[in-house]
């Protein structure tokens, strides 16, 4: 299993410097994902990893498919000799198979990773996806607009967000009241 400190660490090193506001999004989805340690218990920790590594496969040193979770999950992978369960976690984050589907790289990701449990998938969608650019909480639908917004009409990043939105939305309504009934 991760540990959350080397995972801070590596996502650090990949994208302190050259994508700050990715970073700060990460700080944020990492600070969510601590807020959900009660409901998952000893899976946390590896909750927590997955959340400061969902997204280094923006970093330019790693960027090669230009599809962040595959080329993330390959370097933890092939790198960092990270364990599956956390390297499906970054792969699969987000309802990733849809845009990989748009892109083509579907049968690549489905080969080379397994997804986690929908619990631990869920969780960390919830991190993603209620946590702004800039690190902030945010609502979720709020959030599916900003990226909408962002990427613009016809987009294929806008499109997927069109089509995962019900998934996305519910994984999200899943840990809250997951969340209220451990309260």
């Amino acid at each position: 299993m991760a540990h959350p400190d080397w995972a801070r660490d590596v996502a650090r090193t990949l994208l302190e410097g050259p994508l700050p506001r990715r970073w700060a999004h990460v700080q944020g989805v990492a600070r969510q994902a601590r807020s959900l340690a009660p409901l998952l218990g000893d899976e946390a920790g590896l909750v927590e990893s997955a959340a400061w590594l969902h997204d280094i496969g923006y970093s330019p040193t790693l960027a090669v498919t230009g599809f962040h979770p595959l080329d993330g999950a390959r370097y933890l992978r092939d790198v960092e000799h990270a364990d599956a369960v956390l390297c499906g976690l970054v792969a699969y984050h987000s309802c990733a198979l849809h845009e990989a589907e748009g892109r083509g790289l579907a049968a690549q990701l489905t080969e080379e990773f397994q997804p986690a449990s929908p619990l631990l998938t869920d969780a960390l969608t919830y991190c993603d996806m209620t946590t702004t650019p800039d690190g902030h909480p945010v609502a979720v639908e709020d959030r599916l607009s900003e990226i909408q917004t962002r990427y613009g009409d016809g987009h294929l990043v806008t499109r997927f967000i069109q089509r995962s939105s019900s998934h996305l939305i519910g994984a999200v309504r899943t840990i809250q009241h997951a969340q209220a009934r451990v309260r």
